[in-house]
């Protein structure tokens, strides 16, 4: 099973955590998250991502999640990415997260194929009426 780590502005990961535990009524396994905040040095965050990612690592890979590309958060993951073991994405949204927790056992290009478009998927304009 591929490990999931989001590495995001400050609470966000952890509410795409909590929200994910509602809706299937249970915490997965083999996921964390790393909140970076303002004031923290991105390179003092570096051996903690290490680590995380290490608890999440199943032996199968790890897929680094990020909200927004090019900014702090991004970076480090950036730093973490080892080709065909340790792969990102940026823009993690709900259906996201859901997608790749779906396809985790499908492999690392499967899982990231299935993430990304989950969250184009699931960009959406309401219908009126």
């Amino acid at each position: 099973m591929i490990g999931i780590l989001l590495i995001t502005h400050g609470s966000f990961g952890e509410s795409l955590i909590q929200n994910v535990c509602h809706v299937l009524n249970k915490r997965p396994p083999l996921i964390a998250q790393l909140g970076v905040a303002a004031q923290d040095d991105p390179l003092d965050m570096l051996p903690l991502a290490r680590t995380l990612m290490k608890e999440v690592d199943g032996g199968e890979g790890v897929l680094l999640m990020t909200d927004v590309f090019g900014a702090t958060p991004a970076n480090l993951a950036l730093k973490l990415l080892e080709p065909g073991h340790v792969e990102g994405v940026s823009g993690v949204n709900l259906p996201m997260l859901l997608r790749a927790l779906t396809y985790r056992e499908k492999g690392m290009e499967t899982m990231l194929q299935k993430a990304v478009s989950g969250a184009r998927d699931g960009v959406v304009k309401l219908p009126v009426g």
